[in-house]
């Protein structure tokens, strides 16, 4: 049995208890108009498939507003700016994991740099802007979290199933969980098998009730570094979840919704389960 085979037998799954799987997309680092990014837009709109793309505050050239301006004139899905943390810079003490978002520097300039980046991105993309901070390296200390929504941010993305729907009052937190790319020993594609492992456990743990059930399952790119193997997989795979009944692939502020998630909690709660 293919790796296919498998996430299908999944999706039935889902599609015999009567339920939909939601799926969105997220892709990193981007700083400027590239072929690799042209590429990337491209396959979206191929698709219709909605896009997050986490872009760095302190690196990101003026030109990429256009860009993106020219793509959602061209794409029926949505392609929303996140904010890739401030300059994507590691600020961890040597031998410590890579954090950007880390205790090294004073929690204040690290709010005001945060609050710095947000305007501008939002003054560079408007309305294609949504306030949802995505760490470099999935990384973030507790205490930066809760005085996110204080900075006027009110989404959270990192990597592996999420803990809790709020990481801070007022803050949703939507994970990815299926990273294309394998890092280490040497950086290329995951391989065909792992990266839809990855996919249908998340599925499976939703179903189940391992993992948050009304979290949507993400897929994880970075367009700067993909190899061949990495751009010809994504066109499949995007094209194999867009057919699949079961699937229901969400824009990036449909992943973010808070009023979704207020209804769901309402839902549940008025059939005696209470809120997840």
């Amino acid at each position: 049995m293919t790796g296919w085979d498998s996430l299908a037998r999944e999706l039935a799954c889902w599609h015999d208890a009567g339920k939909v799987a939601t799926v969105w997309w997220r892709d990193d680092d981007a700083v400027a108009p590239t072929d690799a990014l042209e590429r990337l837009l491209t396959l979206s709109r191929k698709h219709t498939a909605g896009l997050g793309l986490a872009v760095i505050p302190e690196r990101c050239e003026t030109a990429l507003a256009g860009t993106l301006s020219a793509a959602v004139r061209q794409n029926q899905a949505e392609i929303a700016v996140l904010q890739h943390g401030i300059a994507h810079e590691n600020t961890a003490p040597a031998g410590e994991k890579k954090t950007e978002l880390s205790r090294a520097a004073p929690l204040n300039d690290t709010m005001e740099r945060l609050k710095s980046g947000q305007s501008r991105l939002a003054g560079l993309f408007g309305q294609g802007f949504l306030p949802v901070l995505v760490p470099p390296w999935n990384r973030i200390t507790p205490e930066i979290i809760a005085e996110l929504p204080a900075c006027g941010l009110t989404g959270l993305s990192t990597y592996k199933a999420r803990e809790q729907p709020m990481a801070a009052p007022g803050l949703l937190q939507v994970n990815t969980h299926a990273d294309l790319l394998r890092w280490k020993p040497e950086r290329g594609f995951l391989g065909e098998t792992e990266a839809l492992g990855l996919l249908q456990t998340h599925l499976q743990d939703r179903r189940e009730g391992r993992a948050d059930a009304d979290e949507p399952t993400g897929i994880l790119t970075h367009h700067l570094v993909h190899d061949e193997a990495t751009w010809t997989f994504l066109d499949r795979l995007l094209g194999w979840l867009k057919r699949q009944p079961a699937i229901k692939f969400l824009a990036p502020s449909e992943a973010f919704s808070h009023s979704a998630l207020t209804n769901q909690n309402e839902k549940q709660s008025a059939a005696g389960k209470g809120p997840m």
